[in-house]
């Protein structure tokens, strides 16, 4: 069992943020139909980052192999993704948990409908179902949870 630790993400993260997003989302099911190129998803997290993003990452000895990017002002788990590579390690877990320690008051997120992996992750790590609804940017259909909302 590989071992990893979290913490605040740094400059130097930013292009292997995006790599390890892009990898992510790139699976089956899990990112839009129209994926974003590396390239692109790098404007995106630079674009995230100067509007507050806050993101801790999972790192192992030798790279990244998962991050949280949270809005606390929002109460929003904005993105969560862990390197195909690294799936059932426990970071999901790990990562989710920083969320609810960053954010007691609770925090809402949504993902894909069609991403049944994430559904069964989040609904088994105690997230309630709130809704469904659609993508801001790309119209998909989302689900959206919380945890310890009101």
């Amino acid at each position: 069992m590989r071992t990893f630790a979290l913490r605040p993400a740094v400059e130097e993260d930013r292009n292997e943020i995006a790599a390890l997003w892009h990898a992510s989302a790139s699976l089956p099911d899990v990112g839009p139909a129209l994926m974003p190129t590396q390239a692109e998803m790098l404007e995106r997290v630079d674009l995230e980052l100067a509007d507050g993003w806050n993101v801790t990452v999972a790192a192992d000895d030798s790279r990244l192999i998962g991050f949280v990017a949270l809005k606390p002002k929002e109460a929003m788990l904005n993105q969560l993704f862990v390197h195909p590579g690294s799936l059932g390690l426990g970071v999901g877990r790990a990562l989710l948990a920083h969320a609810a320690g960053v954010m007691p008051d609770g925090f809402t997120l949504f993902t894909r409908s069609a991403n049944g992996k994430a559904r069964r992750f989040y609904e088994k790590e105690g997230m309630v179902y709130i809704g469904d609804g659609l993508h801001p940017r790309t119209g998909d259909p989302i689900t959206h949870y919380g945890w310890n909302v009101r």
